[in-house]
């Protein structure tokens, strides 16, 4: 895909100094693509958003009212307002595909003005390296996606390049559906016609991050409440208010 077109979407929040190296680490690796960057901070201290701001071509907002969806949505709208035909949404703190999958999952992409969603997928050995709970969890939606869409695959990794007119769809989302507006744009693309392509590659869990633990089982079983949320949105939806069925650009 020419990346001329691409601008990347993200969010941050780093609530300890652990956090705010991590980050500090993993976002040092994505500015190196070179790409516009749009950043939604849900209140890092200042040298963190500071550290943000050094980046030249990163433009970084703040928000008072931290969540998934409203700094997803904040940073979507303002990646929107820079003109590229696709945004690139991924979580910050996925340090391995920004320096190792990345650049193959950009050039790989499809560029054809059908293709809605381009998703980054990992391989079954990657998959196979989560935690169990996460396993579970996200094969019972990564299922049920492949039932509304009609293919299957791995849906819930989590970076996707997004056509931009699906976006203003996410406008209608109440903020508890969380990370379950992913999956609604999915089902939100396939039911405007578009194609919706994945990339596949060895996205392995971080060794830190293995652990199956009560309180890991209880994050999934509440993500998976989300994304069903969001599926089942998706599915239900007047098609009146899907709003960017009508925009001039759709499809563009």
């Amino acid at each position: 895909m020419n990346q001329r077109k691409i601008v990347i979407a993200t969010m941050s929040w780093a609530r300890t100094a652990q956090e705010a190296q991590f980050l500090q680490e993993a976002m040092r690796c994505l500015a190196q693509v070179n790409l516009p960057v749009v950043v939604t901070d849900g209140g890092s201290g200042r040298p963190f958003v500071e550290y943000l701001r050094g980046f030249r071509h990163f433009t970084v907002l703040e928000t008072d009212s931290p969540g998934v969806l409203a700094q997803s949505k904040r940073s979507l709208q303002g990646a929107l307002q820079l003109g590229s035909r696709y945004i690139l949404y991924t979580e910050s703190d996925k340090h391995l595909f920004f320096e190792e999958g990345l650049g193959e999952f950009l050039a790989q992409a499809p560029s054809l003005s059908q293709v809605g969603v381009v998703v980054a997928s990992r391989s079954a050995a990657s998959f196979a390296t989560y935690p169990a709970s996460q396993q579970h969890t996200e094969t019972v939606i990564n299922q049920l996606v492949g039932q509304v869409i009609g293919q299957s695959g791995d849906f819930s990794y989590g970076p996707m390049l997004i056509h931009r007119a699906l976006i203003p769809s996410l406008e209608f989302l109440p903020e508890d559906i969380g990370w379950g507006w992913r999956h609604y744009i999915l089902g939100i693309a396939h039911r405007m016609g578009y194609r919706i392509a994945q990339w596949t590659g060895a996205l392995p869990c971080p060794l830190n991050q293995r652990a199956d633990t009560p309180a890991e089982l209880v994050h999934r079983m509440r993500q998976l409440s989300q994304n069903l949320q969001g599926l089942v949105l998706a599915m239900t939806v007047s098609q009146a208010l899907i709003m960017a069925r009508d925009m001039p650009e759709a499809k563009g």
